[in-house]
């Protein structure tokens, strides 16, 4: 019998023994390892137990999984043994039947980060723009990625038709002639005027020596994309990926359950059933009582809230959103930027904040001290606190998310969907709207084809305004990505230093560009001492945004061929 092969931290496994976890772990030896070759449920049930017994991470997975006759796993370790066979069917038949036993090892840890210990990848594809927001408006726990309305053209159509979501309760209503005009009517002008476009772009910024033809034309494309992408419509289809855990899996499900709009109930059903076939554990809460009950908290909430305003507050909101309507209708400023509130002690307690891991002291002492000290020792502290920051990704510590400021945002649809992926803060929407009135691109204006433009989008809040008589909800679904939403977001000073650094990069499109541009501006204007380390913000302006990447990319293209060679 070969004899036990003990590893450094006293575990004692046989050939035998490593010939079976083998196909399980990336090292049988190493303290640090990975797990592969495992369905999520395994992982997570696994993960579950190492919490609460001193046995190995590997001994767990060998004594209680592997070796284990009521788990099933032993089809599992037949299927992904066998090196002619990819782990398909039989293995997917396997976790089947050992759902019930890793169920009930899941069941004993009540903790809901337990559902954090299994992720999940899904695509959402054809899905329209508001359920696209809807996907990545989780903060914590999803990591979305949607088609760019930069690199992607969205003129395509299948069967003779534009690829956008025809609601169906507009489409069973005496609206859905007047509704599929109107956005035939947007992407047959997207269609029109891109060859101009892009034709006019390249005419006032030719192309120079130091320029590959592939990086030039990739810049004036996506240039071109980038100002006509104020035509789509929010019922423009797209595809968003999502990677995430059990946990945020579950939670996004019973907010689509909850929502108002039938398309996000469907996206709701549907990836219920994808989530079920991988991570069933994990997301089954969303459709059992508790989910239901949590689904109707949601609504009531909603309708509550929606009932004050229609009985208290519908004269004062109707008079306001009047005013923006008049003053918006047709503006070439992508953003307004309002700084709502602030804290003025902001810079001592930063500096609390900044020396209190330095100190034996309690913080309300610390932050005396702080505010005992001059301006100048307090800026000689923020000072060495930040240091030399080489680049953007050189964050200061959590000292800075001490300080957190509110604003009020008023700005063109896409740059809200940009703006939206940023996690590190608290913000919250109104409803799309074409009452703010809409962006046209100045260089569209330049360029002779503003006109139809406009009457592309002066068609479609028309149609707007008429279905949301009857279908306010569903009359979201019409609104091009040109006309402007407002929103509030609430962010420290860290996740400001990250934001304002990197959408007011060069080739950020010049919408959000502006907002992160006023974003710092208006926290330099209360807090010079601690703006000042932001080193990475660009003021600057520039005709091909993309041009700088483009060549970037080339560089790296060289790179790899010369060393492929």
């Amino acid at each position: 019998m070969t004899a036990p092969v003990v590893d450094r931290w006293g575990d004692r496994f046989t050939e035998a023994e490593r010939a079976l976890l083998a196909p399980f772990v990336t090292d049988l030896d190493a303290p640090i390892f990975g797990l592969r070759n495992l369905p999520e449920v395994v992982k997570g049930a696994l993960f579950s137990r190492y919490s609460r017994t001193d046995k190995s991470l590997r001994r767990i997975l060998l004594d209680e999984f592997i070796q284990a006759p009521e788990s099933g796993f032993a089809a599992i370790v037949g299927a992904v043994r066998d090196a002619q066979r990819a782990p398909g069917g039989e293995q997917i038949v396997a976790v089947r039947q050992a759902e019930a036993f890793y169920e009930r090892v899941l069941i004993g840890y009540g903790d809901d980060s337990v559902a954090e210990l299994g992720g999940a990848h899904v695509a959402c594809e054809g899905v329209s723009n508001i359920a696209a927001k809807a996907l990545e408006d989780s903060r914590i726990g999803i990591s979305p990625l949607e088609k760019s309305t930069r690199y992607v053209v969205f003129n395509r159509k299948v069967e003779g038709r534009y690829r956008y979501l025809r609601e169906p309760r507009i489409m069973e209503s005496r609206h859905a002639v007047r509704y599929e005009a109107a956005l035939d009517s947007l992407f047959d002008t997207y269609s029109t005027l891109l060859e101009p476009t892009i034709a006019a772009v390249r005419a006032r910024t030719p192309r120079d020596e130091a320029t590959s033809e592939r990086a030039y034309n990739s810049a004036t494309r996506a240039k071109a994309c980038d100002l006509l992408r104020g035509l789509l419509p929010m019922a423009t289809l797209t595809n968003v990926g999502l990677f995430g855990n059990g946990r945020a899996f579950e939670y996004l499900l019973t907010k689509l359950y909850a929502a108002p709009l039938d398309e996000l109930g469907e996206l709701a059903e549907s990836m219920q059933l994808a989530l079920d076939a991988l991570i069933p554990s994990f997301v089954k809460r969303a459709k059992s009582e508790r989910g239901r009950m949590q689904q109707e908290y949601l609504r009531g909430m909603r309708e509550r809230i929606s009932s004050v305003v229609r009985s208290q507050l519908s004269v004062a909101a109707d008079s306001d959103v009047d005013r923006y309507y008049d003053d918006g209708q047709r503006t070439t400023d992508y953003g307004q930027v309002t700084l709502v509130d602030y804290d003025p002690d902001a810079e001592a307690k930063t500096v609390a904040a900044i020396l209190y891991p330095h100190t034996d002291l309690p913080l309300d002492q610390v932050r005396a001290l702080a505010e005992r000290l001059s301006a100048e020792e307090r800026l000689a502290i923020i000072r060495a606190y930040v240091g030399e920051r080489g680049s953007r990704f050189h964050k200061p510590g959590r000292a800075f998310e001490t300080p957190s400021y509110t604003f009020d945002l008023l700005a063109d649809l896409g740059a809200y969907r940009d703006l939206q992926r940023h996690r590190i803060l608290t913000q919250e929407r109104q409803r799309y709207t074409v009452r703010h009135g809409y962006v046209t691109p100045p260089e569209l204006m330049e360029y002779g084809l503003a006109a139809p433009y406009a009457g592309a989008l002066e068609r479609a809040a028309e149609a707007c305004e008429t279905i949301a008589l009857d279908l306010p909800d569903q009359a979201q679904y019409v609104v091009p990505l040109a006309f402007r939403v407002r929103w509030r977001v609430t962010i420290n000073l860290r996740a400001a230093y990250h934001l304002a650094e990197l959408r007011s990069a060069p080739q950020g499109h010049p919408s959000y560009r502006q907002i992160a541009q006023a974003i710092y501006a208006r926290i330099r204007a209360v807090h010079p001492t601690l703006a000042e380390g932001m080193h990475f913000v660009d003021l600057s302006d520039y005709a091909l945004e993309r041009l700088d990447a483009e060549r970037r990319l080339d560089a790296k293209l060289g790179r790899a061929g010369r060393e492929q060679s």
